[in-house]
């Protein structure tokens, strides 16, 4: 048995800490997979908030909702919108009580999409910040990074150097990575303590 993919690392992580009932963000919603993934985790009474910048990407996460039987997901509220942007976007009664937010970034992986529109380090930090206050305690983060393609070691080598610098009285961080290979993804994870 190999080790856990990156993403299932985070899948993983997140699982062992949302609640049924929780309200859960996805802050790069891309074709939805990891939408549909919290909004089965918090189940029929949670709320799901999904933000991207492409309608593209809004259009094939609603088509892969569509797919999941009836009842069996908690409501998605999807933006066309910057993940910079969430705290503005999810109603006051949430700051505080999100159990957990996931971002994963890059490019959308579609085939016939344009692989020039990625995720920019100064939106994904001020998401990440604006995430970590939206957090209940003990709720969590992770961001899978992507430094193989232009624009993402940039990214990548922010998000961690920001998951590195966060006092250790307010949360913990942890990295996920294939140590032979300089490019390829790995993930973060950061608990909120209080």
């Amino acid at each position: 048995m190999g080790f856990l993919s990156v993403l299932s690392f985070a899948h993983k992580e997140i699982e062992g800490r949302l609640r049924p009932g929780d309200a859960a963000i996805d802050a790069t919603v891309g074709t939805g997979a990891d939408t549909v993934f919290l909004a089965k985790a918090v189940g029929a009474k949670g709320r799901v908030y999904g933000f991207d910048i492409q309608e593209q990407a809004l259009a094939l996460t609603e088509q892969r909702i569509s797919r999941e039987p009836a009842g069996s997901l908690a409501p998605v509220t999807l933006f066309l919108a910057s993940h910079g942007l969430m705290k503005e976007c999810l109603p006051p009664e949430e700051h505080g009580s999100v159990g957990a937010v996931m971002f994963n970034l890059g490019y959308l992986p579609s085939q016939d999409a344009d692989k020039q529109i990625i995720t920019e380090t100064g939106s994904t930090l001020q998401a990440l910040e604006a995430a970590l206050t939206l957090l209940r305690p003990k709720g969590i983060i992770t961001a899978v990074l992507y430094p193989g393609h232009p624009g993402g070691e940039a990214e990548a080598a922010a998000v961690t150097a920001w998951a590195s610098s966060l006092p250790q009285e307010i949360c913990q961080s942890i990295v996920y990575r294939q140590l032979q290979r300089s490019d390829a993804p790995y993930a973060i994870a950061i608990e909120k303590k209080r």
